[in-house]
């Protein structure tokens, strides 16, 4: 600002019989030249104030936002929600050490016995009631790991009772079908069933009654 002043004391006019620059007012223009200069205000150029319009080049001028893109703006939130959860953790965490560490120092700094005490009692205490827990945990996982392997053995077992009856089934209608091929019309026998039906003939042009009696028949002509 000094070096400033000195500048402007430099460059301004100096009217005829004034006093010269330096003399009677100091190192600065003289308030008689500038009634509205003073040394704290500095003269800036290329500024508006906020009461000017807008220029005449940029009166029509709209501004726009930039794009968002949707899936980047999405990135960028769940990216915002993870480092939020992250540090209200961070600070959970650390507010807990905190108050863990100042109850640790009022406690040392009370130094009683009676507390002290109470929670040897309260620890041993939790200790029993988590190895009591523990053998009932232990113990009902054994449970139900025996549970587990008698029902697949009598899943197995049933379906092995299953495949042993079908295969049971199966082999009947083999037989079946074995004893049945017994009476199929191949090429050997042939001629011989032929003549036998020739020799045999059989009219199925019948009527039966509601109980399958033959009530009615019709000659073979």
């Amino acid at each position: 600002m000094p070096a400033m002043l000195r500048a402007l004391c430099r460059c301004r006019p100096v009217l005829a019989g004034g006093p010269a620059p330096g003399h009677g007012h100091g190192p600065g223009p003289s308030p008689a030249l500038c009634p509205g200069w003073s040394p704290r205000v500095v003269p800036a150029r290329g500024r508006k104030s906020r009461d000017d319009p807008p220029a005449k080049s940029k009166a029509d001028r709209v501004k726009m936002p930039p794009p968002v893109d949707p899936e980047e703006l999405l990135v960028v939130l769940e990216r915002y929600r993870q480092h939020r959860l992250v540090l209200g953790a961070l600070r959970a965490e650390f507010r807990a050490e905190v108050l863990q560490k100042k109850r640790e120092e009022r406690l040392s700094g009370e130094n009683s016995a009676e507390l002290l005490e109470e929670h040897r009692r309260l620890m041993a205490w939790n200790d029993e009631e988590n190895a009591r827990q523990r053998a009932r945990r232990e113990e009902r996982l054994r449970k139900e790991a025996e549970e587990e392997r008698r029902r697949k053995l009598e899943a197995q077992e049933q379906q092995a009772r299953k495949m042993e009856a079908f295969l049971k089934e199966k082999e009947k209608e083999v037989l079946q079908l074995q004893e049945e091929a017994k009476s199929f019309i191949t090429l050997e026998n042939l001629d011989a069933r032929i003549e036998e039906c020739l020799d045999n003939p059989r009219n199925y042009n019948f009527a039966i009654d509601k109980n399958g009696r033959v009530v009615k028949r019709t000659m073979l002509s």
